[in-house]
């Protein structure tokens, strides 16, 4: 069976295929296998709505079962922000260090017991029919002073998990895809995979 990952993001990519690695009978293509696919506007105002969004466009367009996720940072004493815009926050083409910076200035001289966060993950699974179903995963933590750790991507070395003492950059691969949003996220969804390959 084949799954399309509707993304070109590199460290998304590798993610998800570390976490469905069990699901061997499922072949995992991505947006580089089809390079002329339109971009697709993330519109939604939620995870949730942009998710849907991806997923439903390009299963239609593909005709293949696609899994799309929409996924951010919300912080707390910013009443949520950057949200729906974590990849753009600092501009529409921002880097991840210029979103981090953007982040640490917005709290700059904030203690640290106000610097509250959560990764929200909404993964859309569509099929070329236009069925949906959305499972949500969140993993909470605080934003750190400075960026610390070179593993993951994003606002990862931003992310202090308390219950490890160290960043999201500084846990690796093997523990980041156990505890992250977009790990719980996926977990959520195999029961339901599961159940598409018994078809």
């Amino acid at each position: 069976m084949k799954l399309l990952l509707a993304t070109r993001n590199k460290g998304k990519i590798a993610e998800i295929k570390e976490i469905l690695a069990d699901f061997q009978e499922i072949e995992l293509l991505s947006l580089a296998d089809f390079p002329d696919l339109p971009k697709i506007e993330e519109t939604g105002t939620t995870f949730k709505e942009n998710a849907i969004l991806k997923a439903k466009t390009i299963a239609k367009l593909t005709g293949h079962l696609t899994l799309a996720d929409d996924s951010g940072l919300t912080v707390e004493y910013l009443n949520g922000a950057p949200g729906v815009y974590s990849a753009r926050y600092a501009g529409e083409n921002a880097t991840d260090a210029e979103n981090n910076t953007k982040l640490l200035k917005a709290l700059e001289g904030v203690p640290w017991e106000k610097r509250k966060a959560a990764f929200v993950c909404v993964i859309a699974l569509c099929s070329p029919q236009g069925e949906c179903h959305t499972c949500e995963g969140r993993c909470e933590g605080i934003i750190a002073l400075e960026p610390k750790g070179s593993y993951g991507f994003g606002y990862d070395p931003l992310f202090y998990v308390p219950a490890y003492g160290k960043t999201m950059a500084e846990l690796g691969s093997e523990i980041k895809n156990q505890i992250s949003h977009r790990a719980m996220a996926l977990k959520a969804l195999k029961p339901l995979l599961k159940k598409i390959l018994k078809k």
